[in-house]
């Protein structure tokens, strides 16, 4: 969603440089073309080089910063992922494969794969997702999070509802 509202900017962007840049154009010709003194009011080569200009390096300044520089930050987060694999490491390929890894090579992998455990070596760019580092990343956060409950961060009022609650179901019953 947000890609594409960025392109729908770009083009609207571009739209209205392109625009302008033409209604500026014909209106020093139109100008030039009814004063008797064209040479004065003419707009010079250099400047109409900056008109031209200016609308081209933006467009890549933007084009860079939405497409380019996001695209290279992926790639790299894929190729930190799939070199920092290790046995035991679950993992899903491009193609939709699950399995475990059972040794890691240079620029291949051995997977094993179903209850009978077989063994496929596949390319590294071919693995999409390490699981179980996913996982580790979440047992770190929630590591993160119960340190802040330690530290006497957490919210006591929620603690304190649900024993009143607790109390207040077990009085009913």
């Amino acid at each position: 969603m947000k890609r594409k509202l960025a392109y729908a900017f770009v083009t609207a962007v571009i739209t209205v440089m392109s625009a302008s840049t033409m209604a500026m154009t014909a209106f020093a010709e139109g100008e030039g073309a009814a004063a008797s003194d064209t040479a004065a009011q003419a707009p010079t080569g250099g400047s109409m080089m900056m008109q031209l200009v200016i609308p081209l390096v933006i467009m890549f300044v933007l084009l860079y910063f939405m497409a380019i520089r996001p695209q290279k930050k992926r790639e790299q987060e894929a190729k930190d992922m799939q070199n920092s694999l290790q046995v035991g490491d679950e993992i899903i390929t491009s193609g939709g494969i699950v399995g475990m890894i059972f040794r890691v090579g240079d620029d291949t992998v051995v997977i094993e794969t179903g209850g009978e455990r077989h063994k496929l070596r596949i390319k590294k760019w071919a693995i999409a997702e390490n699981v179980t580092a996913t996982e580790r990343a979440r047992e770190a956060q929630a590591k993160a999070k119960t340190k802040l409950a330690a530290a006497g961060v957490s919210d006591d009022d929620d603690k304190k509802k649900s024993k009143k609650n607790k109390k207040s179901e077990d009085n009913e019953e």
